[in-house]
């Protein structure tokens, strides 16, 4: 028996790719904080002002197939520098995309017979939808943790009425993407 079959071959490669789309936007970062003579924390003030908007746009970019990665969101979590307080948006940011994807499982599993979903999954998730074929739970953890939509997996595991308990089961590897993720995020912010 081969130590790696085909599922596993499919999680290592696309864990590799989320982590170089990962890499990129903090090379990104690190060089726009490094090289660049622009003051990003006073750009984004009046943005810091209004937390509440940001969430809003954070709930709804996860609730609509992931539109705005939340590593950017992670980013503007660092926003005063203090540990306690970035923790606190981790978690919460977490659960809300955590939230958004069972939203997402139940707009799959109630609407996949009507008009709207069958329009969401023929224009955006059909590519998804054989890839859950061949992948089955795989791609739920592929998508909790690398740049693959999110939500998106989740409607179509929905919609197939995967068991709801291995859903939530398999899709809390969402929270060790955005405990990794924002470590790396916040070690990055101090070294520049």
């Amino acid at each position: 028996m081969a130590l790696f079959n085909e599922k596993h071959i499919y999680l290592l490669k696309n864990l590799g790719r989320g982590f170089l789309w990962f890499a990129i936007i903090i090379g990104i970062f690190l060089f726009l904080k490094t090289k660049v003579d622009v003051n990003y924390l006073e750009l984004l003030k009046p943005v810091y002002k209004h937390p509440g908007w940001v969430i809003l746009i954070f709930i709804l970019s996860e609730l609509i197939v992931g539109l705005i990665p939340p590593e950017i969101f992670m980013l503007w979590a660092l926003k005063n520098d203090s540990v306690s307080e970035y923790i606190l948006f981790i978690i919460m940011l977490a659960f809300l995309s955590y939230g958004a994807g069972y939203i997402g499982y139940l707009f799959g599993s109630y609407l996949n017979t009507t008009r709207l979903y069958r329009f969401v999954r023929r224009r955006f998730l059909s590519k998804l939808e054989r890839r859950l074929n061949d992948y089955g739970l795989y791609l739920i953890i592929v998508a909790a943790v690398t740049p693959l939509p999110y939500s998106g997996v989740s409607m179509l595991v929905g919609s197939v009425k995967f068991p709801v308990r291995k859903f939530l089961l398999f899709s809390t590897s969402r929270f060790l993407r955005f405990g990794v993720y924002a470590w790396i995020i916040w070690e990055a912010n101090i070294l520049s």
